[in-house]
């Protein structure tokens, strides 16, 4: 089943590294969350290996928990604001794409119209949104809210919400701009247009006060696995970030959503389904196993108990690491993957103990990755994505940037061999070069 088109990858940033534990490796910089050199230098590594992106994860609150594992954790309780940081590396870098999350719970969309308009123009067509609707009680807190809204409430809020701001950037048409010293008109008021948009949710007259950007407009992205995800991701997104813990799973997935596409209008490959990997290499199965037990062994088990408390939604603080799990405390239902907390419930049956339960979801929290040599990690690679479970893969590095360099040293040339990924970047917007149309302005006569 041969694809002509390439795989797409993206790199996936938490400040050190996607394991909690990364701002602990000696190769990091432990300073890196305040300094825009570190995240530039992750940037341009990324661009060099002519990744499509970096994907700039975010939640606007600090996290809520054990005040004692938070205090490790700078990931969750240090970080940029993304439209800021992304500002500063769309006029520092020339090729990558650059992706943030902004939520629609939180903003109004004539702001993040805006935003988003000045980053594409700023960076010359390479502005992604990530969009979300949230999912942590603790960003409510900070916004007049007592935790979250009601999931279908939020996405009621967000469809709208996506709709208003893909009006106003249809403000201005393609050409409409005229600079005409003689005539001294500077734009074409025939081709600008007022939104006048009046829902349930929003209330937005516009136009938007700045041109059509490179792109048309920036791209969107999104994750959720919902049905309202699913059905929002078909009707707007451009790339979608999923968690399947398997590749049978990724597959029906990615055929779920792309099968919805025709029935708002759009061509299947103007989505590309992108999972996100943790990828552990090494240049034997040795060191690679050696790199993840590091990684593994310095986490403290305060963090371990709390990041296990999230994903089975249980209170662990306390609970001693040399006794068997208190299977009282395992819900009916897990809050995430499904065939996770199944691996996990498994793994507790069998006598394991509570620190060997921690190990275990430290490495596989994602439900999702690969830790071996560079052809065991392209040969993953290369069956999803040419059995159409995934288009390419944000990559979320345990550490920063050298697990980044470990994969563009090992594994980058044996993709490049079987011909799987780029030599060179196709064009200059990242609408271009992940081969995705620009949707036409709402308002152009055809």
């Amino acid at each position: 089943m041969a694809r002509i088109d390439k795989m797409k990858l993206g790199t996936f940033v938490y400040t050190f590294g996607f394991h909690p534990a990364s701002w602990l490796h000696p190769a990091s910089d432990v300073n890196g969350a305040n300094d825009f050199a570190h995240l530039l230098d992750v940037a341009k590594r990324s661009e060099a290996a002519k990744f499509d992106f970096m994907f700039m994860a975010d939640s606007p609150a600090a996290a809520v928990g054990d005040p004692n594992a938070l205090a490790r954790i700078p990931t969750k309780m240090n970080r940029f604001e993304p439209l800021s940081l992304l500002s500063a590396l769309a006029v520092t870098t020339n090729d990558l794409g650059l992706v943030a999350t902004v939520s629609t719970s939180y903003y109004e969309p004539y702001n993040v119209a805006r935003l988003f308009s000045s980053i594409d123009h700023l960076s010359k067509g390479r502005a992604c949104w990530n969009v979300v609707t949230s999912d942590h009680d603790e960003t409510g807190y900070n916004f007049n809210r007592e935790g979250l809204d009601p999931h279908a409430l939020r996405y009621e809020r967000g469809n709208e919400f996506v709709d208003v701001v893909f009006g106003l950037w249809d403000s201005f048409e393609e050409g409409a701009l005229l600079l005409d010293r003689e005539t001294g008109v500077y734009y074409d008021k025939d081709r600008h247009h007022t939104l006048n948009h009046k829902g349930k949710h929003f209330q937005v007259r516009g136009p938007l006060n700045i041109a059509r950007t490179p792109q048309g407009r920036p791209v969107i992205a999104q994750a959720g696995g919902s049905e309202p995800g699913m059905d929002m991701a078909a009707r707007t997104a451009e790339i979608v970030f999923s968690l399947a813990s398997n590749i049978e799973r990724n597959r029906s997935f990615y055929d779920n959503v792309k099968s919805r596409m025709a029935a708002y209008g759009r061509d299947r490959d103007d989505l590309k389904i992108m999972p996100g990997i943790v990828v552990n290499v090494g240049e034997t199965e040795a060191e690679a196993r050696a790199k993840v037990d590091y990684l593994i062994d310095k986490m403290h088990p305060d963090v371990g108990r709390l990041m296990l408390s999230e994903f089975l939604e249980a209170d662990l603080r306390g609970v001693a690491l040399d006794e068997p799990f208190p299977m009282d405390r395992l819900p009916a239902a897990p809050k995430g993957s499904r065939a996770l907390f199944d691996e996990l419930v498994d793994f507790v049956k069998s006598g394991h103990t509570v620190g060997e339960l921690i190990r275990h979801y430290a490495e596989k929290h994602t439900g999702n990755g690969i830790t071996g040599t560079p052809a065991q990690i392209a040969d993953y690679m290369e069956e999803w994505f040419e059995t159409r479970a995934a288009d390419g893969f944000i990559l979320m590095f345990p550490t920063l940037p050298s697990s980044l360099d470990d994969f563009v040293r090992l594994v980058l040339p044996e993709l490049r061999r079987r011909g799987l990924f780029r030599e060179e970047y196709e064009g200059k917007t990242l609408r271009e070069n992940l081969g995705i149309s620009t949707p036409a302005n709402r308002f152009a006569k055809t």
